[in-house]
């Protein structure tokens, strides 16, 4: 078990100077005081599903049930002991390969009155091989067997050949908007400094799939109107801050994923501006910094290629984890601790290093507590259980 808390690592201009940085921060960590209390341990891990086939996203529902959504295209009813009880059919096709599938599912924050869910998913399009990330809405029937009222409410433009780069998180905003993080495509990479398309952006749409009159570039001419940031790569961790303040994260190539407070109308730099370097090795775009694009308030090299990120807002593991921001690592097979003061990382915490589980998605439950949801054709539903 791994108890160590590292303190967040300055960021440097030299790419080089990060990496030694970065390598040094374990052994340098520094170990919690003798007599700390156990709730800053690692909690228990419950294991209450597995067989989960390449599952992407757990959306604790009020009643403390589940939906679950395997990339293949199944959406699927769970117990409150995360159990399947119904695949809820109705999903439209999605192209599944590579990293695409049905990806995201978050509940509607009314959904004990409207039994709404989005999801969002990739979607194919009329030329073989095309594809983009697409949003839907749809209604849970009385049966609980099935979707109805399903409605297609975003579709990223332009579809393109590729199976990679989907970005597909959602986050509903206090003011009922919908936030989707859209990945570049990796092919497409150039597109995330251009306002003409969807690749490499933060949108924000309204629930019936209108554009928010207050959008930053609804008036600008060349501009696609969903539009809320754009300069990223590929994000696949988007939540609510308790403040309301929106946080995401997103892949870097290698090294220097990243995490930013998304803000209307900035721009986050990818490819320009990036902290990490092509895969093999060599330089990205003009190093690390420029005028007009955003600094990431956090980010990693090496990559820990995360996946899911939630706060926690509940008291269920003692003052040291609450407000804390957790985040999935699938390269660092690991669950990562951020500890948050004045919307800045101020130390980091690697939780679960020895289990060897790529952690795709981490909520919290209605109950407090937190659940992990493991990547692979094997995949687990985890509850962690504080310890005593």
């Amino acid at each position: 078990m791994q108890t160590s808390l590292c303190p967040l690592r300055q960021r440097s201009p030299v790419r080089l100077a990060a990496s030694l940085v970065a390598a040094l921060a374990t052994s340098l960590a520094v170990l919690l005081p003798s007599g700390a209390s156990a709730q800053t341990q690692e909690p228990r891990q419950q294991i209450l599903a597995t067989g989960l086939a390449n599952a992407w996203a757990i959306a604790p529902l009020p009643d403390q049930r589940f939906v679950l959504s395997e990339r293949a295209g199944k959406l699927w009813l769970l117990d409150a002991q995360g159990q399947k009880q119904a695949e809820l059919t109705g999903v439209p096709p999605v192209a599944y390969g590579g990293q695409g599938g049905l990806l995201d599912v978050v509940p509607d924050s009314q959904f004990a009155s409207n039994r709404r869910i989005y999801f969002c998913f990739s979607e194919p399009g009329t030329e073989a091989g095309s594809n983009s990330t697409a949003l839907a809405s749809a209604r849970i029937a009385a049966g609980e067997r099935q979707l109805e009222d399903v409605k297609v409410l975003f579709s990223q433009r332009p579809k393109v050949k590729s199976n990679a780069h989907f970005g597909c998180r959602i986050a509903e905003a206090k003011d009922g908007t919908l936030f989707l993080s859209l990945g570049d495509r990796y092919s497409q990479r150039q597109d995330a400094q251009t306002l003409d398309n969807h690749h490499g952006k933060l949108v924000r749409i309204a629930k019936d799939g209108s554009v928010p009159r207050d959008n930053p570039f609804i008036s600008q001419k060349n501009a696609l109107p969903e539009i809320y940031s754009y300069g990223h790569r590929n994000s696949q961790g988007l939540t609510m801050g308790p403040d309301g303040q929106l946080w995401m994260h997103e892949h870097g190539p290698q090294g220097g994923d990243e995490i930013n407070q998304p803000q209307p109308g900035r721009n986050y730099g990818w490819p320009v501006i990036t902290y990490g370097e092509e895969y093999g090795g060599g330089k990205i775009g003009e190093g690390t910094q420029k005028a007009g694009m955003e600094q990431p308030l956090h980010y990693w090299v090496p990559s820990i290629a995360p996946s899911g990120m939630v706060f926690v807002t509940s008291d269920r593991y003692g003052t040291a984890w609450k407000g804390s921001l957790l985040v999935g690592g699938l390269k660092s097979r690991s669950l990562v601790r951020l500890e948050i003061k004045d919307g800045k990382v101020t130390a980091e915490q690697r939780l679960y290093t020895g289990a060897g589980e790529r952690i795709r998605d981490v909520r919290q439950g209605v109950d407090g507590l937190v659940y992990l949801l493991t990547d692979g054709p094997n995949g687990k539903l985890i509850r962690l259980q504080p310890r005593p």
